[in-house]
């Protein structure tokens, strides 16, 4: 009877080894896992700051307040485009988190150049749906001229001129301003709200004008 049991245990043991050994032979395929698609991201500019100032008549000391920032956005194409604002130390931060609130309430962005590429020219970023913060001019009426400005979508956020100014000229020329389109500004959009929250002042509350693209500190 022992001999018996000794046989069969020793049988058990050798059948496990031979099945061990030959999984060992032939492992199972390790099953990969699928990889997410990356996300494309259109590069609209790369400038360096050097080049997002060449051109500029600001004095030294304007410039040396000055930080060029990268932001990431989704334009109007739906897809997602990295852009820089070059804008004041001061508001900075500020600019870097709207566009990351922006980001999440995908609240588009048309474009985020430096104004360095249309020559300094303010009508010719706006007619571009050009989003900036600095370009230098007369530092007396404007938040731009040493970056504590910036204006988002400003063919879908015209400067509308108010009663008593109507013969000044609303810009874009030709743009329409309806509340309805993506990218728009209003006094209910949670992007204005949160600007208003971080402390800065929403143009479309001048005096003189309803500035709709325009947040300044």
């Amino acid at each position: 009877m022992n001999r018996l049991v000794y046989i069969l245990n020793f049988a058990v043991l050798f059948f496990a080894f031979s099945c061990s050994h030959e999984q060992q032979k032939h492992p199972k395929p390790i099953k990969h896992l699928k990889k997410e698609p990356k996300t494309e991201i259109i590069v609209d500019c790369n400038y360096t700051f050097k080049e997002a100032i060449a051109g500029s008549k600001a004095p030294d000391s304007v410039l040396a307040e000055l930080k060029l920032i990268k932001v990431l956005y989704v334009s109007t194409d739906g897809k997602m485009h990295s852009g820089q604002v070059l804008t004041n130390n001061k508001i900075a931060g500020i600019v870097q988190q709207m566009f990351q609130f922006m980001l999440h309430e995908k609240f588009p962005v048309a474009h985020a150049i430096p104004i360095v590429k249309y020559h300094w020219n303010d009508d010719l970023s706006m007619q571009a749906n050009n989003t900036y913060s600095f370009c230098y001019r007369n530092v007396s009426y404007s938040k731009h001229a040493r970056g504590l400005a910036i204006d988002i979508n400003p063919s879908f956020n015209p400067v509308i001129w108010k009663k008593g100014y109507e013969y000044r000229l609303n810009k874009p020329v030709g743009a329409h301003y309806d509340p309805t389109i993506s990218g728009t500004f209003s006094s209910l959009n949670p992007v204005v709200i949160k600007f208003e929250e971080l402390g800065m002042r929403w143009g479309h509350n001048f005096t003189r004008n309803y500035d709709n693209h325009h947040f300044e500190r």
